[in-house]
């Protein structure tokens, strides 16, 4: 599978702090009238130890998720990201003409396919935009640094959904590396099944 398909290049819109279940539920539900109405994913804790990269060893941004854990008036996920490559990442910059979009993005499956599909077409989800770091995102990733922090939102997320974790945008510092765009949203190849 082709990593490029995994990066999205989109400007994503700024989500509110409390999301309201209904559309992703549309979602799942489908044209389904007799579907039942969406519920609230409970308390849980998953230990994922995700680590995903983009770009050549030597030169490339690292993502891990090491765990979500679903809150009863929210969520929080321990994440990281890591700069080897030889250029400056922007994580956190108030000027930058990209809304954050460090979150997770909920779909109706765990397959890749959904991913690039909804990719392709400009339908993906909106983002449950995070809204707390633990520590602070630094405003520049310096080559050879990483972040490792606790993010967080309140918010329900549907249970029956397949949360995926998203980065960025990240935006490079100069010219990035051949293989690398210079703007950058990392939604994760894995995905949690969130229970009821």
């Amino acid at each position: 599978m082709s990593r490029t398909t995994i990066i999205v290049l989109v400007a994503l819109g700024a989500a509110a702090a409390g999301f309201a279940l209904s559309p992703v539920a549309d979602r799942l539900r489908g044209d389904d009238e007799e579907a039942n109405p969406s519920v609230a994913a409970g308390p849980q804790t998953a230990s994922l130890a995700w680590r995903e990269t983009y770009g050549s060893p030597g030169e490339q941004l690292v993502f891990t998720v090491e765990s979500l854990e679903v809150l009863r008036a929210g969520w929080r996920a321990r994440v990281g990201v890591e700069n080897d490559t030889k250029v400056a990442w922007e994580l956190d910059d108030p000027r930058a003409t990209l809304d954050r979009s460090f979150g997770l993005m909920l779909f109706t499956t765990g397959k890749q396919d959904e991913l690039d599909e909804l990719n392709s077409s400009g339908e993906l989800p909106e983002p449950r935009t995070a809204t707390g770091f633990a520590p602070a995102l630094p405003t520049i990733l310096e080559p050879g640094d990483s972040w490792e922090g606790t993010m967080s939102a309140s918010g329900s997320l549907v249970a029956g959904s397949f949360a995926r974790v998203v980065f960025g945008p990240l935006v490079a510092v100069g010219n990035p590396p051949e293989d690398l765009s210079d703007t950058v949203v990392w939604i994760t190849d894995h995905a949690y099944h969130l229970e009821e």
